[in-house]
């Protein structure tokens, strides 16, 4: 006799359900997807103990008479599917037939369900996979299945289970996840009697992530929408400020049908590059519809997979549309304040300066009398500290309106007239530190950015802040006696993102504190230009003939065997980015010339940072320069920008601003942290309790 037997069916059946059935929530995955394909427009999901003592599903779908009750516990059974062309065209979320089967083969389950036209419903009793008893019950149309007791008879499965939290937190995913497919549908998720989730069924996929979210969320939500020949997507994708750390909040639902797509959420990732800090990921629901035919979910039993043809050409598309609809829609960061239903007017009204300065004749201290050096002391004090009154007085941006600029430049002269009257050696003396100051903590910054055709005379990186033209002649002496604002005269003004930005001050040497008609920005200076050389050093890594200097003293490395040996192999890679590197026997290799637009000061630290950018990379390295210019272009742009505690005249704070103001993306650094953030009028009302 042959060793070989046919399985008993109920045996079948629990091996079966080790797929179907891993934990509670994909018992409430099958048994909601059910509910969804009978037409259900509002589901209840009750959870007692993570599910592994009770789930209850509750729809008001089309319901089953009897015979379809009993048939429906039959292994392969569906109503969903009918032959092999059906299979290739799958509009349904179930198709196989071994969800009820394999739950009721591990768990204790009763069905009560009746359509429109039955007089009673039916009640069935299934224990263990075997049929109970089967009986009439009053009920109203659709279907209630509740399941106890799950891996009762595998008590093998319930050692695997985690603590009830995270049971829960996997159905909390899951019925997410439907709510998000299907907005048209109210969704009810309960657990030990306390609501989890919520939904209206309005047809809303915002409202509906509202409801998972939070509305703070929902309101930094930016609608998504596109299509293809093939493809037709839309949804909602969060702003830069929102972010998660892990990728599950990244839901990409298939023609009704949520699946893990990790090309898709590559290609959304990709769309984000360089907006969101490392670690940190965005929340996106994107409903894509397509044929069918196009789409094949029979990859796994948990249906949570997908392959789709012409994949590239869908996820290249969908990169591009995110790309696009951030640059449309990304704005300045701000603090999640409440904001008022109508528009609010903030007027800014000028201070009154009273100028008369009376100083009473006190009597001198005996110690000063006796100390003519600690009264010269003190008399540098007292100056010092009116000369930095006087320099940092930096006026309140007035309003751009031609009527409110006069009037505030007059105001501004008659200030000014006041102050050279009241304090005219302190004026000079300010003057004078201002020009100081420029002339020697500023100086390497008084370049222009440089234009990519004039190579020859490009000059360091760390010449890069102050964009003032060759005619402009403007010190910071000029700017301290003229009125501060005037119109604008950029051209390319008004197709900036950011709005033109008026500094006052510098907090801890480190944020600029900026204004104008809509409010408080606080600007981050050392991302801000990370952001501006970012964008230069990727045009010019960019460039196909690069331009190198050659080094006064040429730099030697020396490496491992193995590393020698690869790092042979790939010269090429490093002479492509302006590297003039060679072997220089053994295990040392020497640079002679590298590109002259390397940061000043860390071009040794720059050369070999991307010589272990190589070597980290692997044999397809090649195939990776464009990631590999990028890295470079971060890693030198970090370098190169100005750091924390690093005091700006008033110039060089407007100089930056008006370079940030014309980069292609200024809202956040190379690294995902954002650059600006804006208090409106009513934000600052608010937190000040003024308006409630």
């Amino acid at each position: 006799m042959g060793s070989i037997q046919v399985l008993d069916e109920h045996l079948a059946n629990m091996i079966a359900a080790g797929e179907v059935v891993e934990r509670p929530a994909s018992v409430v995955k099958e048994l909601v997807e059910n509910a969804i394909d009978a037409s259900a427009t509002t589901i209840e999901i009750h959870v007692e103990e993570g599910g592994l003592e009770m789930i209850r599903i509750v729809d008001n779908g089309k319901g089953m008479d009897r015979e379809d009750c009993q048939l429906a516990f039959e292994r392969h059974a569906t109503s969903k599917i009918s032959n092999a062309r059906d299979l290739f065209r799958i509009r349904t979320l179930g198709f196989r037939g071994e969800a009820l089967p394999s739950i009721a083969a591990v768990s204790r389950m009763e069905l009560t369900s009746s359509t429109s036209s039955s007089e009673v419903g039916t009640h069935l009793l299934i224990e263990g996979g075997q049929l109970g008893t089967i009986s009439d019950k009053a009920a109203v149309k659709g279907t209630e299945v509740c399941v106890r007791s799950l891996f009762f008879n595998t008590p093998a499965r319930l050692k695997y289970m985690k603590s009830i939290a995270t049971e829960v937190g996997h159905i909390s995913d899951y019925v997410n996840r439907l709510a998000l497919t299907h907005p048209s549908i109210s969704f009810l998720l309960t657990h030990n009697g306390k609501t989890l989730l919520q939904t209206s069924g309005d047809g809303k996929l915002l409202h509906v992530m509202a409801a998972i979210y939070g509305v703070q969320v929902a309101k930094l939500l930016l609608p998504i929408a596109g299509e293809t020949l093939d493809y037709r997507w839309s949804g909602f994708l969060s702003k830069t400020e929102v972010t998660r750390a892990n990728r599950s909040y990244l839901s990409t639902l298939v023609n009704g049908r949520y699946v893990r797509s990790y090309s898709i959420n590559n290609a959304i990732m990709r769309g984000y590059h360089t907006l969101l800090p490392i670690g940190r990921y965005p929340i996106v629901a994107l409903q894509i519809e397509m044929d069918p035919s196009l789409v094949d979910v029979n990859v796994h039993p948990a249906k949570l997979e997908a392959r789709f043809s012409k994949e590239d050409e869908l996820c290249s598309a969908i990169e591009q549309s995110v790309k696009e609809t951030l640059r449309q829609g990304l704005g300045i960061v701000r603090p999640m304040v409440t904001q008022p239903k109508a528009k609010v007017v903030t007027q800014v009204i000028q201070p009154q300066f009273d100028l008369q300065i009376n100083k009473p004749d006190t009597p001198q201290s005996p110690l000063l009398a006796a100390s003519p050096r600690l009264q010269e002391w003190m008399a540098k004090q007292e100056t010092t500290s009116k000369q930095v009154d006087v320099v940092t007085a930096a006026p309140i941006a007035p309003s751009i309106e031609s009527g409110t600029v006069k009037e505030s430049a007059a105001n501004y002269e008659k200030l000014e007239s006041a102050k050279a009257e009241a304090f005219p050696n302190e004026m000079v003396q300010a003057t004078l530190l201002d020009q100081a100051d420029t002339r020697e903590s500023f100086q390497p910054y008084e370049t222009k950015l440089p234009s990519q055709l004039d190579i020859a005379r490009t000059p360091s990186p760390a010449h890069l802040l102050n964009e003032i033209s060759s005619e402009d002649t403007t010190t910071v002496a000029d700017i301290e006696q003229s009125p501060p604002l005037m119109e604008a005269t950029n051209e390319n003004e008004t197709d900036s993102p950011v709005p033109v930005m008026y500094p006052v001050g510098q907090v801890h040497g480190t944020y600029i504190v900026a204004q104008n008609d809509e409010g408080m920005y606080l600007i981050d200076q050392h991302a801000a230009q990370e952001r501006i050389f970012y964008e230069y050093f990727m045009d010019k890594l960019a460039e196909e003939d690069i331009s190198s200097q050659i080094m006064l003293f040429p730099h030697t490395v020396e490496y491992t065997a193995a590393e020698a040996s690869k790092l042979e192999k790939r010269l090429s890679l490093l002479q492509s980015f302006g590297l003039e590197i060679e072997a220089f026997g053994g295990r040392t290799f020497i640079v002679r010339a590298h590109p002259h637009w390397f940061p000043e000061g860390a071009e040794l630290e720059v050369i070999e940072e991307l010589i272990q950018f190589v070597l980290e990379t692997g044999e397809n390295a090649h195939a990776n320069v464009v990631l590999m210019r990028e890295k470079a272009a971060i890693m030198m742009s970090c370098k190169a920008s100005i750091k924390a505690n690093r005091f700006l005249t008033h110039a060089e704070m407007e100089s930056l601003l008006n370079q940030l103001r014309n980069t292609s993306s200024p809202y956040t650094c190379p690294h995902g942290r954002p650059i600006v953030i804006h208090f409106t009028g009513y934000d600052l009302e608010k937190m000040f309790k003024r308006v409630m």
